[in-house]
């Protein structure tokens, strides 16, 4: 850490995804527990949502040792409902369950003291509002609590609360603990989101829209309302990206105090002669299930490509991807087949009863399966996004087509009941892939698939491309390891084209430039690691630490 730097002596961090795997809040914090608690070994605490009361959370170790006398104050005397124990991830950091279930009875009572202390609107609350509120609230008691029962006045301390559900607890914490430092971290504006969900144009618009009046039209005052108050409270306001730092000046009226741009640790990464197997292994399992669901016998150097994420068919791209596949079946320069992936998890039913059977046979088959373009039956088989695409522009698995599409629509946690691998057990089988995202704060997954050496397809409205670009000082080709390409409102069909030709000219490289572009990916990942990302953070406590000293002594 740099000298005049501002240090805390303790860390508190609360999120809806502490041991609750949801999205890529969780990698961020998973991922990066590691390196804090080597800073500040054992004085890093995470503060999770109590889900589990009945069952184990595989994802958390009870330890009821740990923390033991303030834990017992804190249920006897302060009525906290709470659990200690440890993150089962990497660093194994300290942290608090809470059950935040009895503050129900008191919702509208903190809903009115939110309104009074910080004009936070929770009149039009629905959906998850109230259930982020309460945990949120929750956690704020319990760092009051933790830091009336061990800590002093001169301990430096921080609270970092993640997305508008946190908000709550960073804003009482702020009234009630004034010498507790706030962080409040933005990873997507919900105004963003919804904007950009509901097929309006977002970024030519940008400077025209009104976030308390698109709220209004959204019916998200609520949501927006705590975002806006708490990134107008704290004392560090922060985002991950400066394409997210765009959105939060013009919908949020606050612009961020620092960005803390994802890190991620690689060393999920196999190395040397595992990853030489893996990648083998990975491969094969992707061809043998062409053959099982398809029915045809995949070249060995078919190109295996694919796309994962969220299931958000225009954010994330999926809509333009297809479409290019679409237009790569009668491109002429296409040098080998294609073997195109969507893994991205729908309203799924169960694995396929016909393709499991196949999947345990030995047998090489040279007829398909009905509706060979998806592994697991879903609900709404009739109305599903991919599908409806792929069946409106005709596409076809037959043997004829030079690309072959398959979507599987489930999460990849080794237990699916069709391929039975984890994400990055397959991830590692790729020969490219492709994220054309439309709206995407930073983004885990085209950096995830550079650290396996896998080039990607990226675009300059995800966080992760303008970083990229930003390294190379300009726009990054596929040569560098990550394709960054150019992406507005409107350029859907030039997209497409970029993602088409792209994918054509990469059947047509030689071993030695392939080998070239995977080095050169996983040299980006490189730099992408916390050891390297942690400084922000250490520049947005001081930031915090120093404006709640000035907060002080105003008084």
């Amino acid at each position: 850490m740099t000298k005049d730097l501002l240090t805390p002596d303790y860390i508190f961090e609360s999120s809806w995804e502490v041991c609750n795997k949801v999205g890529g809040i969780y990698t961020v914090l998973s991922t990066r527990a590691k390196t804090l608690q080597e800073a500040f070994p054992d004085r890093i605490f995470f503060i999770g949502p109590e889900f589990w009361l009945e069952k184990e959370n595989p994802l958390f170790s009870e330890d009821e040792h740990l923390l033991k006398a303030w834990r017992e104050h804190a249920i006897e005397h302060d009525g906290l409902k709470i659990r200690v124990g440890r993150w089962n991830i990497p660093g194994e950091p300290i942290t608090i369950l809470v059950d935040f279930s009895q503050y129900y009875a008191q919702k509208n009572e903190i809903y009115a003291k939110a309104w009074e202390d910080f004009q936070v609107d929770s009149l039009h609350a629905y959906g998850d509002y109230d259930e982020a509120s309460m945990f949120s609230y929750a956690a704020g008691k319990v760092v009051e609590s933790f830091y009336r029962f061990n800590l002093t006045m001169s301990d430096k301390v921080i609270y970092q609360a993640h997305e508008w559900m946190t908000g709550l607890g960073a804003l009482y914490l702020k009234k009630h603990v004034p010498t507790i430092a706030t962080v409040f971290t933005t990873h997507a504006t919900s105004i963003g989101r919804s904007i950009a969900g509901n097929n309006k144009p977002l970024y030519d618009y940008l400077f025209a829209y009104n976030g308390d009046q698109m709220a209004q039209e959204l019916n998200m005052e609520s949501k927006h309302s705590i975002e806006k108050r708490t990134a107008h409270n704290v004392d560090c306001f922060t985002t991950v990206s400066e394409i997210t730092n765009n959105e939060c000046k013009e919908l949020l009226d606050k612009q961020a105090d620092a960005v803390l741009m994802n890190g991620f640790e690689d060393d999920f990464v196999p190395k040397a002669s595992s990853f030489t197997r893996k990648r083998k292994h990975a491969r094969a399992v992707f061809l043998n299930l062409a053959n099982k669901l398809l029915g045809v016998k995949m070249s060995e150097d078919a190109l295996i490509i694919g796309t994962s994420g969220r299931y958000e068919f225009k954010n994330k791209g999926i809509n333009v991807y297809l479409e290019s596949l679409n237009r790569l079946t009668r491109d002429k320069n296409l040098k080998k087949e294609i073997l195109a992936f969507i893994y991205v998890p729908g309203w799924v039913g169960e694995a396929r009863e016909d393709l499991r059977e196949r999947m345990q046979s030995n047998k090489v088959y040279d007829t398909p399966l009905e509706c060979p373009f998806i592994t697991h039956w879903l609900h709404n088989m009739s109305h599903d996004q991919v599908l409806d695409m792929l069946k409106y522009m005709n596409m076809s698995n037959d043997k004829e087509s030079k690309v072959k599409v398959i979507f599987v629509p489930c999460y990849l946690d080794g237990r699916d009941g069709i391929l039975n691998e984890n994400y990055y057990d397959l991830l590692i089988g790729l020969d490219l892939s492709v994220y054309p995202s439309y709206y995407e704060p930073w983004g885990y997954t085209p950096l995830e698939s550079v650290a396996f050496k896998v080039p990607t397809i990226t675009t300059d409205l995800a966080g992760f491309g303008l970083w990229v670009n930003s390294l190379k000082g300009g726009y990054s080709e596929l040569k560098d390891g990550v394709k960054v390409i150019h992406r507005t409102d409107y350029n859907y069909s030039e997209v497409a084209d970029a993602i088409k030709d792209t994918i054509s000219e990469f059947s047509g490289a030689s071993a030695t430039e392939v080998n070239k572009m995977r080095k050169n990916a996983a040299a980006i990942a490189e730099k992408a690691l916390w050891k390297h990302f942690i400084q922000y953070y250490y520049e947005a406590y001081d930031v915090a630490l120093r404006n709640m000293q000035k907060r002080l002594s105003v008084k």
